[in-house]
Protein backbone atom coordinates (compact mmCIF):
# COMPACT_ATOMS: atom_id res chain seq x y z
CA UNK A 1 0.00 0.00 0.00
CA UNK A 2 1.83 3.49 -0.93
CA UNK A 3 2.65 5.76 2.01
CA UNK A 4 -0.32 8.43 1.30
CA UNK A 5 -2.90 5.76 0.94
CA UNK A 6 -1.60 3.75 4.46
CA UNK A 7 -2.03 7.19 6.11
CA UNK A 8 -5.46 8.18 5.05
CA UNK A 9 -6.69 4.54 6.00
CA UNK A 10 -5.04 4.81 9.20
CA UNK A 11 -6.29 8.11 9.79
CA UNK A 12 -10.17 7.18 8.53
CA UNK A 13 -9.90 4.24 11.05
CA UNK A 14 -8.30 6.62 13.88
CA UNK A 15 -11.33 9.03 13.09
CA UNK A 16 -13.74 5.55 12.67
CA UNK A 17 -12.89 4.73 16.22
CA UNK A 18 -13.37 7.77 18.40
CA UNK A 19 -16.90 8.33 16.22
CA UNK A 20 -17.58 4.93 17.65
CA UNK A 21 -16.43 5.74 21.33
CA UNK A 22 -18.79 8.62 21.11
CA UNK A 23 -21.39 6.79 19.89
CA UNK A 24 -21.01 3.99 22.40
CA UNK A 25 -20.80 6.07 25.60
CA UNK A 26 -24.10 6.76 24.53
CA UNK A 27 -25.30 3.20 25.21
CA UNK A 28 -25.33 2.60 21.98
CA UNK A 29 -24.36 -0.76 21.60
CA UNK A 30 -21.96 -1.72 18.56
CA UNK A 31 -22.63 -4.24 16.13
CA UNK A 32 -21.52 -5.79 12.82
CA UNK A 33 -24.47 -6.45 10.03
CA UNK A 34 -23.44 -9.19 7.31
CA UNK A 35 -22.24 -7.41 4.27
CA UNK A 36 -24.35 -10.12 1.81
CA UNK A 37 -27.56 -8.94 2.46
CA UNK A 38 -30.72 -10.45 0.39
CA UNK A 39 -31.74 -8.87 -2.53
CA UNK A 40 -35.51 -8.56 -2.01
CA UNK A 41 -35.22 -6.63 0.88
CA UNK A 42 -33.29 -3.57 -0.44
CA UNK A 43 -35.21 -3.61 -3.53
CA UNK A 44 -38.61 -3.85 -2.22
CA UNK A 45 -37.45 -0.55 -0.05
CA UNK A 46 -34.73 1.70 -0.70
CA UNK A 47 -36.08 3.18 -3.81
CA UNK A 48 -35.37 3.95 -7.85
CA UNK A 49 -32.31 5.76 -6.69
CA UNK A 50 -30.29 3.35 -5.25
CA UNK A 51 -31.99 -0.06 -6.32
CA UNK A 52 -30.19 0.57 -9.97
CA UNK A 53 -26.96 1.12 -8.09
CA UNK A 54 -26.92 -2.04 -5.79
CA UNK A 55 -24.41 -4.94 -6.91
CA UNK A 56 -26.69 -8.12 -6.69
CA UNK A 57 -25.31 -11.83 -7.68
CA UNK A 58 -27.07 -15.36 -7.37
CA UNK A 59 -25.31 -17.61 -5.59
CA UNK A 60 -25.41 -21.08 -6.38
CA UNK A 61 -28.29 -22.32 -4.44
CA UNK A 62 -30.16 -19.66 -7.07
CA UNK A 63 -30.62 -17.23 -3.87
CA UNK A 64 -30.89 -13.43 -4.80
CA UNK A 65 -28.28 -11.58 -3.06
CA UNK A 66 -26.67 -8.38 -3.26
CA UNK A 67 -23.66 -6.32 -1.18
CA UNK A 68 -25.24 -3.78 1.66
CA UNK A 69 -25.75 -0.38 -0.47
CA UNK A 70 -26.64 1.18 3.10
CA UNK A 71 -26.42 -0.31 6.77
CA UNK A 72 -29.77 0.59 7.89
CA UNK A 73 -31.69 -2.22 6.38
CA UNK A 74 -29.09 -4.64 7.99
CA UNK A 75 -29.70 -3.20 11.05
CA UNK A 76 -32.93 -3.90 11.26
CA UNK A 77 -32.69 -7.19 10.50
CA UNK A 78 -30.42 -7.91 13.56
CA UNK A 79 -33.26 -6.26 16.07
CA UNK A 80 -35.89 -8.51 14.59
CA UNK A 81 -33.71 -11.77 14.80
CA UNK A 82 -33.01 -10.40 18.36
CA UNK A 83 -36.56 -9.07 19.09
CA UNK A 84 -39.16 -11.23 16.57
CA UNK A 85 -42.30 -9.82 18.18
CA UNK A 86 -40.88 -6.21 17.67
CA UNK A 87 -41.99 -4.97 21.47
CA UNK A 88 -38.18 -3.88 23.00
CA UNK A 89 -36.15 -0.82 22.84
CA UNK A 90 -32.32 -1.25 21.07
CA UNK A 91 -29.75 1.20 20.27
CA UNK A 92 -26.94 0.11 17.89
CA UNK A 93 -23.93 1.48 16.33
CA UNK A 94 -21.96 0.55 13.19
CA UNK A 95 -18.55 1.65 11.37
CA UNK A 96 -18.14 -0.45 8.06
CA UNK A 97 -17.97 -0.67 4.23
CA UNK A 98 -21.19 -0.18 1.82
CA UNK A 99 -21.25 -0.63 -1.65
CA UNK A 100 -23.38 1.38 -4.71
CA UNK A 101 -22.76 1.35 -7.95
CA UNK A 102 -21.02 4.76 -9.82
CA UNK A 103 -20.97 4.94 -13.36
CA UNK A 104 -17.17 5.13 -14.66
CA UNK A 105 -15.77 3.64 -11.16
CA UNK A 106 -16.96 6.55 -9.28
CA UNK A 107 -14.99 9.17 -7.87
CA UNK A 108 -13.69 10.39 -4.54
CA UNK A 109 -17.04 11.93 -3.44
CA UNK A 110 -19.05 8.94 -4.58
CA UNK A 111 -17.09 5.99 -4.78
CA UNK A 112 -17.87 2.68 -5.17
CA UNK A 113 -17.18 1.14 -2.08
CA UNK A 114 -17.58 3.32 1.16
CA UNK A 115 -17.70 3.85 5.28
CA UNK A 116 -20.40 4.74 7.32
CA UNK A 117 -20.18 4.67 10.92
CA UNK A 118 -23.85 5.64 12.28
CA UNK A 119 -26.67 4.54 14.94
CA UNK A 120 -30.19 3.27 14.77
CA UNK A 121 -32.49 3.83 17.45
CA UNK A 122 -35.02 1.32 18.03
CA UNK A 123 -38.51 1.18 20.02
CA UNK A 124 -38.64 4.91 21.36
CA UNK A 125 -41.83 5.82 23.20
CA UNK A 126 -41.06 9.44 22.47
CA UNK A 127 -40.48 10.12 18.67
CA UNK A 128 -39.20 13.22 18.79
CA UNK A 129 -37.27 13.02 21.84
CA UNK A 130 -35.42 9.77 19.97
CA UNK A 131 -35.50 12.13 16.78
CA UNK A 132 -33.63 14.94 18.93
CA UNK A 133 -31.14 12.40 20.69
CA UNK A 134 -29.97 10.80 17.22
CA UNK A 135 -29.45 14.44 15.53
CA UNK A 136 -27.84 15.68 18.96
CA UNK A 137 -25.29 12.79 18.97
CA UNK A 138 -24.17 12.86 15.44
CA UNK A 139 -23.69 16.42 16.01
CA UNK A 140 -21.57 16.01 18.95
CA UNK A 141 -19.69 13.33 16.94
CA UNK A 142 -19.17 15.53 13.75
CA UNK A 143 -17.98 18.49 16.32
CA UNK A 144 -15.34 16.21 18.14
CA UNK A 145 -13.89 14.78 14.30
CA UNK A 146 -13.26 18.80 13.90
CA UNK A 147 -15.96 19.65 11.96
CA UNK A 148 -18.00 23.01 12.89
CA UNK A 149 -19.27 24.95 9.91
CA UNK A 150 -21.94 23.04 8.21
CA UNK A 151 -25.70 23.19 7.43
CA UNK A 152 -28.61 21.54 8.84
CA UNK A 153 -31.13 20.44 6.03
CA UNK A 154 -34.27 19.35 7.38
CA UNK A 155 -37.56 18.05 5.69
CA UNK A 156 -40.71 16.44 7.27
CA UNK A 157 -42.69 12.89 5.34
CA UNK A 158 -45.09 13.10 7.88
CA UNK A 159 -46.49 16.60 7.00
CA UNK A 160 -46.77 15.38 3.64
CA UNK A 161 -48.36 12.26 4.27
CA UNK A 162 -50.59 13.55 6.72
CA UNK A 163 -51.61 16.77 4.07
CA UNK A 164 -52.13 13.95 1.76
CA UNK A 165 -54.47 11.76 4.01
CA UNK A 166 -55.97 15.46 4.78
CA UNK A 167 -57.32 16.33 1.30
CA UNK A 168 -60.04 14.32 -0.90
CA UNK A 169 -58.62 11.66 -3.14
CA UNK A 170 -58.88 8.82 -4.81
CA UNK A 171 -57.13 6.04 -2.64
CA UNK A 172 -55.20 5.11 -5.80
CA UNK A 173 -54.15 8.76 -6.57
CA UNK A 174 -52.98 9.24 -2.90
CA UNK A 175 -51.14 5.88 -2.75
CA UNK A 176 -49.19 7.19 -6.34
CA UNK A 177 -48.61 10.78 -4.98
CA UNK A 178 -46.75 9.12 -2.72
CA UNK A 179 -44.68 6.93 -4.53
CA UNK A 180 -43.33 9.45 -6.33
CA UNK A 181 -42.73 12.21 -3.47
CA UNK A 182 -38.73 10.89 -4.16
CA UNK A 183 -39.50 11.80 -8.06
CA UNK A 184 -40.66 15.71 -8.19
CA UNK A 185 -40.44 15.97 -11.67
CA UNK A 186 -42.53 12.91 -11.96
CA UNK A 187 -44.86 14.09 -9.25
CA UNK A 188 -45.45 17.26 -10.58
CA UNK A 189 -46.02 15.88 -13.97
CA UNK A 190 -48.76 13.59 -12.28
CA UNK A 191 -50.68 16.43 -10.52
CA UNK A 192 -50.91 18.07 -13.77
CA UNK A 193 -51.79 15.09 -15.89
CA UNK A 194 -54.53 14.44 -12.79
CA UNK A 195 -55.78 18.00 -13.41
CA UNK A 196 -56.30 17.36 -17.22
CA UNK A 197 -58.11 14.12 -16.87
CA UNK A 198 -54.69 12.33 -18.21
CA UNK A 199 -54.15 9.97 -15.45
CA UNK A 200 -53.07 7.13 -17.39
CA UNK A 201 -49.00 7.38 -17.44
CA UNK A 202 -48.01 5.75 -20.58
CA UNK A 203 -50.76 4.02 -21.54
CA UNK A 204 -52.28 5.03 -24.87
CA UNK A 205 -51.41 1.80 -26.23
CA UNK A 206 -53.71 0.13 -23.79
CA UNK A 207 -56.22 2.35 -23.71
CA UNK A 208 -58.75 -0.58 -25.94
CA UNK A 209 -58.16 -2.75 -22.92
CA UNK A 210 -58.60 -0.96 -20.01
CA UNK A 211 -62.37 0.65 -21.65
CA UNK A 212 -62.91 -3.23 -21.22
CA UNK A 213 -62.14 -3.80 -18.09
CA UNK A 214 -65.03 -4.32 -15.81
CA UNK A 215 -63.63 -2.80 -12.21
CA UNK A 216 -66.31 -4.23 -10.19
CA UNK A 217 -65.29 -7.70 -11.01
CA UNK A 218 -61.48 -8.33 -10.69
CA UNK A 219 -61.95 -11.78 -11.91
CA UNK A 220 -63.41 -10.68 -15.21
CA UNK A 221 -61.01 -8.29 -15.28
CA UNK A 222 -57.97 -10.74 -14.73
CA UNK A 223 -59.34 -12.73 -18.28
CA UNK A 224 -60.05 -9.76 -19.95
CA UNK A 225 -55.79 -8.96 -19.39
CA UNK A 226 -55.20 -12.55 -20.05
CA UNK A 227 -56.62 -12.73 -23.21
CA UNK A 228 -55.45 -9.02 -24.56
CA UNK A 229 -51.56 -10.67 -23.53
CA UNK A 230 -51.93 -13.69 -25.14
CA UNK A 231 -54.05 -11.61 -28.28
CA UNK A 232 -50.75 -9.71 -28.23
CA UNK A 233 -48.01 -12.61 -28.04
CA UNK A 234 -46.81 -10.91 -24.65
CA UNK A 235 -45.40 -13.96 -22.36
CA UNK A 236 -45.93 -13.87 -18.68
CA UNK A 237 -42.23 -15.84 -18.15
CA UNK A 238 -39.91 -12.80 -16.39
CA UNK A 239 -42.97 -10.96 -15.90
CA UNK A 240 -45.14 -9.47 -12.88
CA UNK A 241 -48.18 -12.13 -11.91
CA UNK A 242 -50.78 -11.41 -13.63
CA UNK A 243 -52.83 -10.31 -10.66
CA UNK A 244 -50.28 -7.73 -10.61
CA UNK A 245 -50.52 -6.70 -13.74
CA UNK A 246 -54.29 -6.57 -13.91
CA UNK A 247 -54.36 -4.91 -10.60
CA UNK A 248 -52.76 -2.03 -11.81
CA UNK A 249 -54.21 -2.04 -15.41
CA UNK A 250 -57.37 -1.38 -13.22
CA UNK A 251 -56.43 1.37 -11.25
CA UNK A 252 -55.45 3.10 -14.22
CA UNK A 253 -59.34 2.12 -16.27
CA UNK A 254 -60.78 4.08 -12.97
CA UNK A 255 -58.67 6.58 -14.25
CA UNK A 256 -60.01 6.77 -17.35
CA UNK A 257 -63.22 7.25 -15.87
CA UNK A 258 -63.02 9.26 -13.31
CA UNK A 259 -63.21 12.96 -13.02
CA UNK A 260 -60.25 15.38 -13.22
CA UNK A 261 -58.76 15.99 -9.68
CA UNK A 262 -59.64 19.72 -8.87
CA UNK A 263 -56.96 22.35 -9.41
CA UNK A 264 -57.63 23.47 -5.99
CA UNK A 265 -56.42 20.20 -4.06
CA UNK A 266 -53.29 20.42 -6.84
CA UNK A 267 -52.88 23.68 -5.80
CA UNK A 268 -52.72 23.11 -2.40
CA UNK A 269 -50.58 20.35 -2.73
CA UNK A 270 -48.07 22.65 -4.54
CA UNK A 271 -47.97 25.09 -2.19
CA UNK A 272 -47.15 22.98 -0.02
CA UNK A 273 -44.53 21.48 -1.25
CA UNK A 274 -42.71 25.10 -2.78
CA UNK A 275 -42.43 25.97 1.11
CA UNK A 276 -39.06 26.33 2.13
CA UNK A 277 -36.38 28.46 4.96
CA UNK A 278 -35.55 28.27 8.30
CA UNK A 279 -37.49 25.68 10.41
CA UNK A 280 -39.22 28.03 12.41
CA UNK A 281 -40.67 30.11 9.79
CA UNK A 282 -41.58 27.36 7.84
CA UNK A 283 -43.51 25.77 10.32
CA UNK A 284 -45.76 29.00 10.57
CA UNK A 285 -46.50 28.98 7.04
CA UNK A 286 -47.42 25.39 7.08
CA UNK A 287 -49.82 25.98 10.13
CA UNK A 288 -51.16 28.84 7.95
CA UNK A 289 -51.73 26.84 4.87
CA UNK A 290 -53.44 24.51 7.17
CA UNK A 291 -55.55 26.99 8.04
CA UNK A 292 -56.49 28.53 5.31
CA UNK A 293 -57.18 25.16 3.53
CA UNK A 294 -59.52 24.16 6.58
CA UNK A 295 -57.52 20.93 7.19
CA UNK A 296 -56.41 19.41 10.34
CA UNK A 297 -52.64 19.21 10.49
CA UNK A 298 -52.66 19.95 14.40
CA UNK A 299 -51.22 16.12 15.09
CA UNK A 300 -48.36 16.60 13.10
CA UNK A 301 -47.51 20.31 13.40
CA UNK A 302 -47.06 19.61 17.17
CA UNK A 303 -44.70 16.80 16.88
CA UNK A 304 -42.85 19.41 14.19
CA UNK A 305 -42.94 21.95 17.17
CA UNK A 306 -41.43 20.14 19.67
CA UNK A 307 -39.13 18.34 17.71
CA UNK A 308 -37.61 22.18 16.96
CA UNK A 309 -38.06 22.58 20.81
CA UNK A 310 -35.97 19.90 21.62
CA UNK A 311 -33.01 20.26 18.96
CA UNK A 312 -32.96 23.58 21.14
CA UNK A 313 -32.72 22.35 24.38
CA UNK A 314 -30.03 19.67 22.99
CA UNK A 315 -27.62 22.65 21.69
CA UNK A 316 -28.68 21.94 18.43
CA UNK A 317 -28.44 25.07 16.90
CA UNK A 318 -31.83 26.05 14.80
CA UNK A 319 -30.50 29.57 13.15
CA UNK A 320 -28.87 28.93 9.98
CA UNK A 321 -31.24 25.33 9.54
CA UNK A 322 -32.67 25.73 6.55
CA UNK A 323 -36.80 23.23 5.94
CA UNK A 324 -37.93 22.10 2.83
CA UNK A 325 -41.64 20.49 2.33
CA UNK A 326 -40.26 18.59 -0.77
CA UNK A 327 -36.94 17.11 0.51
CA UNK A 328 -37.14 13.73 1.79
CA UNK A 329 -33.17 12.25 1.15
CA UNK A 330 -33.25 9.83 -1.23
CA UNK A 331 -34.07 6.48 0.28
CA UNK A 332 -37.64 5.80 0.09
CA UNK A 333 -38.16 3.91 3.28
CA UNK A 334 -38.54 6.92 5.31
CA UNK A 335 -41.91 7.67 6.97
CA UNK A 336 -41.44 10.99 8.93
CA UNK A 337 -38.09 13.53 9.79
CA UNK A 338 -35.91 13.62 7.72
CA UNK A 339 -32.17 15.79 7.99
CA UNK A 340 -28.89 16.20 6.41
CA UNK A 341 -25.83 17.69 7.38
CA UNK A 342 -23.87 19.47 4.89
CA UNK A 343 -20.94 21.78 4.10
CA UNK A 344 -22.32 24.27 1.08
CA UNK A 345 -20.74 24.88 -2.09
CA UNK A 346 -19.33 21.62 -2.27
CA UNK A 347 -22.16 19.23 -3.38
CA UNK A 348 -21.99 15.65 -3.30
CA UNK A 349 -18.69 15.81 -1.59
CA UNK A 350 -20.49 18.05 1.16
CA UNK A 351 -23.34 15.87 1.99
CA UNK A 352 -21.61 14.58 5.23
CA UNK A 353 -23.90 12.48 7.44
CA UNK A 354 -28.31 12.06 7.05
CA UNK A 355 -30.38 9.97 8.58
CA UNK A 356 -34.15 10.32 9.96
CA UNK A 357 -37.12 8.08 10.65
CA UNK A 358 -38.44 5.03 9.17
CA UNK A 359 -41.37 3.55 10.97
CA UNK A 360 -42.69 1.50 8.46
CA UNK A 361 -39.60 -0.36 7.26
CA UNK A 362 -38.94 -3.27 10.06
CA UNK A 363 -42.97 -4.60 9.09
CA UNK A 364 -42.18 -4.81 5.09
CA UNK A 365 -39.53 -7.54 6.11
CA UNK A 366 -41.46 -9.42 9.11
CA UNK A 367 -42.09 -7.65 12.12
CA UNK A 368 -45.76 -7.89 12.85
CA UNK A 369 -46.62 -3.91 13.32
CA UNK A 370 -44.57 -1.00 12.66
CA UNK A 371 -41.36 -0.13 14.62
CA UNK A 372 -40.59 3.24 16.07
CA UNK A 373 -37.28 3.85 14.41
CA UNK A 374 -34.67 6.48 13.46
CA UNK A 375 -31.05 6.86 12.83
CA UNK A 376 -28.44 8.51 11.11
CA UNK A 377 -25.01 7.68 8.99
CA UNK A 378 -21.99 9.80 8.53
CA UNK A 379 -19.87 9.20 5.45
CA UNK A 380 -16.74 9.18 6.94
CA UNK A 381 -14.56 9.27 4.00
CA UNK A 382 -16.31 12.45 2.91
CA UNK A 383 -16.34 13.98 6.86
CA UNK A 384 -12.31 13.32 6.81
CA UNK A 385 -11.90 14.96 3.62
CA UNK A 386 -13.78 18.09 5.23
CA UNK A 387 -11.62 18.24 7.93
CA UNK A 388 -8.54 17.80 6.72
CA UNK A 389 -9.81 20.53 3.94
CA UNK A 390 -10.22 22.76 6.38
CA UNK A 391 -14.07 22.35 6.68
CA UNK A 392 -13.67 22.88 9.94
Amino acid sequence: MPVESAQRFEALEAQAAALMDIFISAGYEPVAPAIIQPADIFLDNVGEAIRGRTYMFTDPDGEELCLRPDLTVPCGRIYLTRHPDAGSRARYCYNGPAFRFQPGGGEEAQPREFRQAGIENFGAADRERAEAEVLSLVVDALREAGLSDYTLKLGDLGLFLDLLDAVDLPERWRTRLKHYFWRPTLFHELLRRLCAGEGVLAMSNLRSVLHELDTDDEAAAQNTVAGYLEEKGIPLIGARPLKEITERLLDHAADLRAAPLEQNTADLIETYLAISGPAKAAGARIADLASAAAIDLSASLHAYTKRLELFSQAGIKLAGSQFSAEFGRNLEYYTGFVFQIEIPDLGTAGQIAGGGRYDGLLRDFGAPDDVRAVGSAIHTERLLAAVEGGGA
